[in-house]
């Protein structure tokens, strides 16, 4: 079972990992009602931006138009307007497209640079393995087929759990600063933690964004479900 963005980022929240601030609406007035309820939460500055994400289960949004910067009340509406209720194409929808029935109203960030995080199953090894990338932001596929030496891979025991000297290791190859590795610590390990406990068979954050405050933030976020294991977690089915 998949989760829309804002579900699997309210899911990831639970578990210690850094979201941005962000409202779902489902009719243009929720729109421009959740860009004001932001911009009062984020200051009074003219040039407060939010964005406005369609919310689907498939990627590839952006490059279809279902990602969009706004600047105002009135454009998060406008916006919004255009996106409910159409089918949005992307690369992974086929030609009919998904039906957009909520959008993501979310704060802007200024972005410095954009990693790939993600824990999945690796079925060779028959354990949980973590897999980062300094390359975020794009399509992690083309990268794994193209410069697999690009990614790189930490096996989770599931005995034991995700240990420090691993999150050191990773900290060092995406060349994350000192300062930022406690943060960093808490997302990989809510990441694994949320993998467990809920029983998914992937927990993707992609891209985990570096913002120019020095702040590490989940800016995207994808979450599966294994189906066989859903009676276990009814609140999890309900969504």
């Amino acid at each position: 079972m998949k989760l829309h963005e804002f579900q699997a980022k309210r899911l990831l929240a639970q578990f210690g990992v850094p979201v941005p601030r962000g409202m779902v609406a489902t009719t243009p007035q929720q729109a421009s009602r959740a860009y004001r309820a932001l911009k009062r939460r984020g200051g009074s500055s003219r040039k407060f931006s939010c964005t406005l994400k369609a919310q689907i289960h498939a990627g590839g949004r952006g490059k279809a138009g279902g990602v969009r910067a706004i600047a105002s009340a009135h454009d998060a509406a406008a916006q919004a307007k255009r996106l409910l209720g159409s089918s949005l194409v992307t690369s992974q929808t086929g030609p009919q497209g998904l039906p957009v029935r909520r959008v993501l109203v979310e704060e802007g960030l200024g972005i410095k640079r954009e990693l790939y995080l993600a824990v999945t199953l690796d079925r060779f090894a028959a354990r949980p393995c973590v897999l980062a990338s300094r390359e975020g932001g794009v399509e992690i596929e083309t990268i794994a087929t193209a410069r697999p030496q690009a990614i790189l891979r930490e096996s989770v025991d599931p005995i034991v759990g995700w240990r420090a000297f691993q999150t050191r290791r990773l900290q060092n190859a995406l060349k994350i600063p000192a300062a930022q590795g406690p943060i960093f610590g808490q997302i990989v390990h809510g990441m694994t933690r949320c993998f467990m406990d809920c029983e998914a068979s992937l927990v993707e954050i992609n891209p985990l964004v570096e913002s120019t405050d020095g702040k590490l933030v989940a800016l995207d976020a994808k979450v599966v479900l294994d189906d066989h294991a859903l009676f276990r977690h009814p609140k999890l089915a309900a969504w």
